[in-house]
């Protein structure tokens, strides 16, 4: 076992950490603590703590205050971080200190032990790489950072995607007349497009939610250290390091205009995981249309067709199911799910800190990426494929009994109301009772009970 582990020391004294790792006994500690789920932060928040790692080293450097060689062995090491490459040395749980102090600490073990080898000098943790940063403001730096990239590198760009198939369909769908539906029952006639289209606009609300709420990110604590008073840090440390930070992403980040505020709470991050709810309710309803409308296909509403993605059954041979929209709703019910874990982590904002922000982080994150995954499938694997089965909307258009809506202005309600219940008592369409009892002519017959004409009434005769 020995040759398995070597001694480290921290504050509270030895510990045996693994040969091979670059962390030190403060990370040890918080391994052997948390052994809850093996869930890890993912790459976007190790890429942002790797960023703020870089940025602090280049402003205390600047500052004077951290000798040029260490300074640019941190950086060096702090952008290895960034980038990927020594994530497997970052190994403690998500559900540990609630202020993500066992994370951060691993972050400055990681980058010390290879800085310390790089310069051939000794980096510490604390002194040199945690310089002017105290767990309690890079965190939830962190968070923000990484949240609002993925939300401009990934989310965004996969709702526009979807937006766009979306408003494809409507165009080409324009033509399709079909019957409406209210509670679930036949209503007066839709065109298929503006279905579609009122699903692109959907997406396009959704994106303008995101992107307006994800502006409330761009305020960083970076510069509180322990409680929001700035002490052991220099005054200007805050605005050079974020500078650095908005540079490197391209993001207008900013310090905080309160660090008391922007360490005891995370309402930003409440209300952005609000908005990424809401955005799952507009996917779940997309999705569920999609998959009412294409069912069947024999005895189903059997309106569009579903492009086949894989075989549906294991026992019931030619089977297709609509799995990518089923793959949405699924990821839509877990960012509904993960707003609730992050409404009542925000919660956890006890005086001068939130204790609940490794969770919170966790949650978002992934809440933003597999929204973001599963949307883009569903754009590129299902909507794209879809076809309108224009006979089977002309076939229900006919049959059903809403087209007496259009009659009432013409004959009256009750006698419009008298037509359908005939219509359901006999199967006869409404257009051929309203002719055997002659209620209008036929030229104003045809011209009333035209459905086209029923789904933009404004336009002249």
């Amino acid at each position: 076992m020995a040759d398995d582990t070597r001694i480290e020391r921290d504050s509270m004294g030895e510990m045996r950490v693994p040969t091979h790792a670059l962390y030190g006994a403060s990370t040890q500690r918080a391994v052997e603590n948390f052994p809850i789920s093996g869930y890890r932060f993912p790459r976007r928040f190790l890429h942002a703590l790797g960023l703020i790692k870089e940025a602090a080293a280049l402003a205390n450097q600047e500052l004077g205050l951290l000798d040029p060689a260490v300074a640019g062995a941190i950086r060096a090491v702090a952008n290895e971080v960034a980038s990927g490459a020594l994530d497997d040395h970052f190994v403690v749980d998500v559900f540990q200190t609630g202020s993500g102090t066992s994370t951060n600490m691993n972050a400055n073990e990681v980058i010390a032990t290879r800085a310390t080898t790089r310069l051939g000098s000794a980096v510490h943790p604390n002194d040199h790489v945690n310089m002017g940063q105290s767990s309690n403001d890079v965190i939830p730096t962190a968070m923000h950072v990484a949240a609002r990239a993925a939300i401009e590198d990934d989310l965004v760009p996969a709702l526009g995607s979807l937006r766009d198939a979306l408003a494809h369909k409507a165009v080409e769908f324009d033509d399709v007349v079909k019957i409406g539906r209210t509670h679930l029952q036949d209503a007066t006639p839709i065109r298929l497009g503006q279905e579609f289209g009122g699903y692109a606009r959907q997406i396009e609300l959704a994106i303008e939610r995101v992107r307006a709420t994800a502006h409330g990110l761009e305020e960083l604590a970076l510069g509180g250290t322990a409680v929001g008073t700035g002490l052991n840090t220099h005054p200007s440390f805050a605005g050079r390091a974020i500078a650095v930070i908005a540079e490197r992403t391209g993001v207008p980040f900013r310090e905080a205009t309160n660090h008391f505020e922007a360490q005891a709470a995370k309402d930003g991050v409440v209300q952005l995981s609000g908005t990424l709810k809401t955005v799952a309710v507009s996917c779940t309803k997309i999705a569920n249309d999609v998959r009412w409308l294409g069912s069947g296909p024999r005895c189903g509403l059997g309106e569009i067709n579903l492009p086949p993605t894989q075989p549906g059954s294991s026992i019931m041979p030619g089977k297709v199911n609509p799995v990518m929209a089923e793959a949405l709703l699924q990821a839509a019910a877990f960012v509904i799910g993960a707003d609730a874990t992050i409404t009542v982590a925000g919660q956890a904002g006890n005086f001068e800190l939130n204790v609940m922000m490794p969770v919170m982080a966790y949650e978002l994150l992934e809440s933003i990426r597999i929204l973001a995954n599963a949307v883009r499938a569903f754009a590129d694997r299902c909507v794209t494929g879809i076809t309108a089965n224009r006979e089977r909307c002309a076939a229900t258009i006919e049959q059903s009994l809403a087209m007496c809506t259009a009659l009432a202005p013409a004959i009256g309600y009750d006698a419009a109301a008298a037509i359908a219940k005939e219509s359901f008592a006999t199967g006869k369409t409404v257009r051929e009772i309203a002719r055997e009892r002659g209620v209008l002519p036929e030229d104003a017959l045809a011209r009333i009970l035209d459905p086209l004409r029923m789904t933009a009434p404004g336009i002249p005769e």
